[in-house]
């Protein structure tokens, strides 16, 4: 795996705070769930592409929807991002669904079960 320059890494995180912002501020789409994180950002070193990753709280069904909302309205974000950062190139937005803090949920309250297991015994 190659090393991110500190400069794409300061620039995803600026992605990733604005993009943010844009989705629970200002995106009216009814397919957006409320409860959508962005969880990281991952720009090319060109800045032509970028993937946001994105967690939703909810079930599978609401998953799908706020993923299509999202690649929906990529072009409004990416103009709004353009406004905000000050970049040569604006990066083609792709949103990926990102299940990690659902999985460390699971995994949390797997433990909690094997704890609790654990003090009746």
């Amino acid at each position: 795996m190659k090393k991110r320059s500190s400069r794409i890494i300061k620039i995803n995180e600026e992605i990733k705070k604005e993009v943010s912002k844009i989705i629970s501020r200002e995106l009216k789409d009814p397919r957006i769930n409320q409860m959508t994180t962005v969880v990281g950002v991952d720009a090319t070193p060109d800045l032509k592409f970028c993937k946001v990753f994105i967690s939703v709280l909810g079930d599978e069904q609401s998953q799908k929807d706020t993923l299509e909302g999202l690649k929906r309205s990529s072009g409004y974000i990416r103009n709004e991002l353009a406004k905000r950062i000050n970049l040569r190139n604006t990066p083609e937005i792709t949103f990926t669904g990102d299940q990690s803090i659902e999985y460390g949920m699971h995994m949390s309250k797997l433990i909690d079960e094997v704890n609790k297991k654990g003090d009746v015994e």
